[in-house]
């Protein structure tokens, strides 16, 4: 029987966004694998023997949560990841050529910086200034936040993606 073993976890993930756990060993099928966060059952997207695709529960609280990984008779060591809530908040009224609009992301779960990535899904309405794809760090501190800013083109409803950039590691077993 293969040992599951854990290789590369990102330390911090979106409460609202799959994540990928690499490693060895897990069930081919997603259903036999057995992902728990924080004392919840996480939804096993897809899997291979190599990797696994997660969604965090929806009742997840942000911050740190204990994860275990069990595929068959085989667990591996619990180990802790963060969970981060990102709101974003901003105008949605329609937004009329030229005019400037602040995007503000909250992050919650941590005060440390993290990088977010806002990605423009209407360039036909709004510019987000820095490009289409924009990433910031956040403040980090008690009010932990991100600043976006978009210039209308043309009268209209805009469309931005934000997500969490991650970064991937060792997981540290939970002693």
């Amino acid at each position: 029987v293969a040992k599951v073993e854990v290789t590369a976890v990102p330390r911090i993930a979106s409460l609202s966004d799959r994540f990928d756990v690499l490693g060895s060993g897990f069930c081919g099928d997603a259903d036999t694998n057995s992902v728990n966060i924080g004392g919840q059952a996480a939804l096993v997207l897809a899997a291979s023997p190599t990797a696994l695709v997660v969604l965090p529960p929806p009742e997840l609280d942000p911050g740190p949560a204990a994860v275990q990984i069990t595929c068959g008779k085989n667990t591996v060591p619990t180990f802790t990841m963060i969970f981060l809530g990102l709101e974003l908040h901003a105008d949605t009224s329609a937004l009329a050529p030229g005019e400037h609009r602040r995007l503000t992301v909250s992050v919650a779960g941590t005060t440390s910086k993290v990088s977010l990535e806002a990605r423009n899904l209407a360039p036909d309405v709004a510019e987000l200034v820095g490009g289409g794809v924009v990433h910031h760090a956040s403040s980090g501190g008690s009010e932990n936040t991100a600043r976006f800013e978009v210039i209308g083109q043309k009268r209209g409803n805009f469309l931005i993606s934000i997500r969490l950039v991650p970064n991937a590691a060792h997981p540290v077993p939970n002693e």
